[in-house]
């Protein structure tokens, strides 16, 4: 009989979480990791292969926080929902963001997260293609926007409005106006609007495009 587990996949999803979290992704190792959970570095190769796997134990451990809706009879509110709580699960985690735009896992938490956005979609009537295209599309812009709002100079980075010292937007404001007019423009906007604003508007952008077309 093989010896008992020391550890579960939720116990490591936690202590890489808290790691990165903290001290960023440059720190998260198998000897950081071996250290906040007690045990030596040789060990944790029993159930992590290498650091692929170290970063999909992050993506996981986001991913199993975002709190799913139940079904609702309308799939466009369904979309919304799930859009809205992994958008506020991800920012809470921003050192994460860029491994959930590049790493793929097939842990339950995140096949649990695809599927339940694909049913919805589903019921837009969508299947093959049309259902891919409309997944990458919706997943794409929350995971994007997240990314976008962390290290874009003129996005907002918080839910209350600039008080106009950004020195990012005042750069970009300063640009030469007959070359860049549109970018000084939205760099005006993005002292005007929050956060919280952006993504729903980016959101009412996405769900017209998926409506059905009469």
């Amino acid at each position: 009989m093989p010896p008992k587990a020391k550890f579960d996949r939720a116990q490591l999803q936690e202590a890489a979480l808290s790691i990165v979290d903290g001290q960023g992704l440059s720190a998260l190792s198998m000897r950081a990791l071996a250290a906040t959970l007690g045990t030596g570095p040789m060990t944790l190769y029993n159930y992590v292969r290498d650091r692929s796997d170290l970063d999909a134990l992050v993506v996981e451990a986001v991913m199993s926080k975002v709190r799913l809706p139940r079904e609702s009879g309308d799939w466009q509110a369904d979309v919304r929902a799930i859009v809205e709580a992994t958008w506020r699960t991800v920012r809470r985690h921003p050192n994460v963001i860029p491994l959930a735009l590049t790493r793929r896992t097939l842990h339950e938490t995140t096949l649990e997260w695809a599927e339940a956005l694909l049913r919805a979609l589903a019921r837009s009537g969508r299947t093959g293609v049309d259902l891919l295209v409309a997944f990458r599309t919706v997943s794409g812009f929350v995971m994007g926007l997240a990314q976008a709002q962390l290290v874009d100079p003129v996005s907002p980075q918080d839910s209350s409005q600039d008080d106009g010292s950004n020195p990012d937007v005042k750069r970009a404001q300063a640009l030469a106006a007959e070359r860049f007019p549109r970018l000084i423009e939205i760099a005006g906007a993005a002292a005007k609007v929050g956060a919280d604003r952006e993504f729903r508007a980016g959101l009412d952008i996405v769900m017209a495009g998926l409506a059905p077309q009469r």
